[in-house]
């Protein structure tokens, strides 16, 4: 498993709720933990069962309205991949606007801004998997 994929599963854990991540590949496991601390300990189930800690970068407390996702699926940002994103950091939106999709069993489900504003910041990255409720956006 390489440090790209263990970054991955990181930044995974930093735009959601998730407390703890598994994986397993081939006979190589890691366990990633949030404590509360702020930090993620990575345990490999090697032979070595070398133990890192990798801190977290503090993020930005943002104050504006938080657009939450309506479901479980995929995140994406723009229609297809030469396209532009719906919505950009200093976007100016109307409530109704589309601001992202996302893909639920096959499905594309349009995600509209409860609200109009300024995009002050969008909290996933295009392509990774969103949980219900979770926050997608800030307006303000």
């Amino acid at each position: 498993m390489d440090i790209q994929h263990i970054k991955e599963m990181i930044a995974l854990m930093e735009a959601s709720s998730l407390s703890e991540i598994e994986v397993s590949e081939g006979d190589t496991r890691i366990c990633l933990k949030r404590q509360l601390a702020g930090q993620v300990t990575i345990q490999p189930s090697t032979s070595t069962q070398a133990i890192a800690e990798i801190q977290e970068d503090p993020k930005p407390i943002n104050k504006g309205h938080v657009v939450k996702s309506p479901m479980v699926g995929t995140f994406y940002a723009c229609p297809s991949p030469s396209s532009p994103a719906f919505a950009e950091v200093g976007k100016a939106v109307k409530k109704g606007d589309v601001i992202c999709i996302i893909e639920a069993m096959k499905m594309m489900n349009q995600i509209e801004a409860d609200k109009s504003g300024v995009i002050e910041a969008i909290l996933i990255e295009d392509g990774t998997p969103v949980e219900f409720d979770q926050a997608l956006f800030t307006i303000v």
